[in-house]
């Protein structure tokens, strides 16, 4: 990994009006965290303890019906994305979801009490979670608005769009299911958009 409290600067200085001071002070509360794949960040059921930067690597969130075994995916974060459970995170209930590396991955992270610490005796920390806050609000109101206002097509360009690389770090069917639809109607998607 390089180098983990330059990582950790550059991220946090561009997220929130954190001063270099801010940042250094939360430097040691931070921690490096190799995940391979197949490994998992968080586990359905456990509360989500940690709120982590992925420095390389995907991380899929994704519920698994007990009763099909069937997955669903939410949500994919990539490199220079916060990656958490944010309602189990903030609730300290437990996680309905996985999160799953999907390669090889390296993370820094820290803890909820930590965190928490921060907001507590620092305002610009307390603003960091506001605007923590509120990205995840975004995620989870464009994935509700995207089911309800968007075709299947259009939530496929929106995605390449956003992720133009991500047909090649990521298998189809995991791309189909966070669209909600079935491989072979993503084939045809990806066919008609060839021609």
């Amino acid at each position: 990994m390089a180098d983990k409290n330059e990582i950790i600067a550059r991220h946090l200085s561009q997220f929130a009006p954190l001063t270099e001071k801010d940042i250094v002070g939360s430097q040691s509360f931070w921690k490096p965290r190799n995940i391979r794949k197949g490994d998992f960040f968080n586990m359905q059921s456990m509360v989500c303890n940690d709120l982590g930067l992925v420095v390389k690597g995907i991380f899929r969130i994704y519920y698994r019906d007990p009763k099909t075994e069937i997955d669903k995916n939410l949500f994919f974060f990539f490199e220079n994305q916060f990656v958490v459970s944010f309602r189990s995170f903030i609730s300290r209930n437990p996680c309905w979801y996985f999160i799953e590396a999907m390669e090889d991955s390296e993370i820094v992270f820290i803890s909820y009490k930590d965190l928490n610490g921060l907001y507590e005796n620092n305002p610009n920390w307390a603003q960091f979670g506001r605007l923590l806050a509120e990205l995840f609000f975004a995620y989870a109101q464009t994935r509700a608005e995207e089911f309800m206002f968007y075709s299947h097509e259009k939530r496929y360009l929106r995605l390449l769009e956003e992720r133009p690389n991500i047909i090649e770090r990521i298998p189809a069917y995991h791309i189909s299911s966070y669209l909600g639809i079935t491989n072979p109607s993503l084939s045809r998607i990806r066919k008609r958009l060839k021609k």
